[in-house]
């Protein structure tokens, strides 16, 4: 994929992959008549046709916003993890982020509205943000789309499929459109309950169902 360029959705430029990135693109939030009623600095997305993956977090933090990068608060072990796996073929860290569309690997999140915690956001924001995601996904149809967490899958069939059920890790029976979709453990520090290793072995088992849905497509 080396040349292309990824869309950034929002009121953010598009993004040249030989730069370095701290991009951040203008949004807001509306009430049910469709008015803005906020508007907010936050991370761009980072998609493109013909993706291999793309990481769907809860929501960016207000510390990845002010530095411009997905997962970059030290403490979080998504790039510790990633690097452990294998996934990519090279040490990455947080500046690489829009780098690895050359990877066929994009980002974006469920809400993008950014919070200190992710208990910070309400109940409005996962009913805006899900349909939003979802259309995004139709566009884009990359071949996975993992969620980085039950907690952000769950809402995600509330608003758009209006089903209320807990989700488990790992391959999902359902898909968007053509993409399947895989859940992740969430790496955040607040999710403890899982090792560094174990996070690894996640992204592992994901990268093994990139190679099994290359191997059909090429068939």
């Amino acid at each position: 994929m080396a040349g292309t360029r990824p869309v950034c959705l929002g009121y953010g430029p598009r993004i040249d992959p030989a730069r370095e990135f701290t991009q951040r693109t203008l949004e807001g939030r509306h009430n049910r008549r469709g008015h803005k009623i906020e508007e907010y600095e936050t991370l761009d997305d980072y998609l493109q046709d013909g993706l291999d993956i793309v990481f769907v977090g809860i929501n960016p933090s207000e510390y990845s916003v002010k530095v411009g990068h997905y997962f970059a608060n030290p403490r979080n072990r998504f790039w510790a993890a990633l690097n452990k796996s294998g996934l990519v073929d090279r040490e990455v860290s947080p500046e690489d982020d829009a780098k690895l569309i050359q990877y066929g690997i994009g980002f974006t999140d469920l809400v993008k509205r950014p919070t200190r915690q992710a208990s910070g956001l309400k109940a409005a924001d996962y009913r805006e943000g899900a349909p939003v995601l979802h259309e995004k996904m139709l566009r884009y149809q990359p071949r996975i789309v993992c969620f980085h967490g039950v907690t952000v899958y769950q809402p995600y069939l509330l608003y758009v499929d209006k089903v209320k059920e807990k989700p488990e890790l790992g391959l999902q029976r359902r898909t968007i459109g053509n993409s399947r979709v895989y859940v992740v453990p969430n790496p955040s520090p607040a999710n403890a309950v899982y090792s560094l290793e174990v996070l690894a072995s996640w992204y592992r088992r994901l990268g093994e169902l990139r190679q099994k849905l290359r191997q059909e497509t090429v068939r």
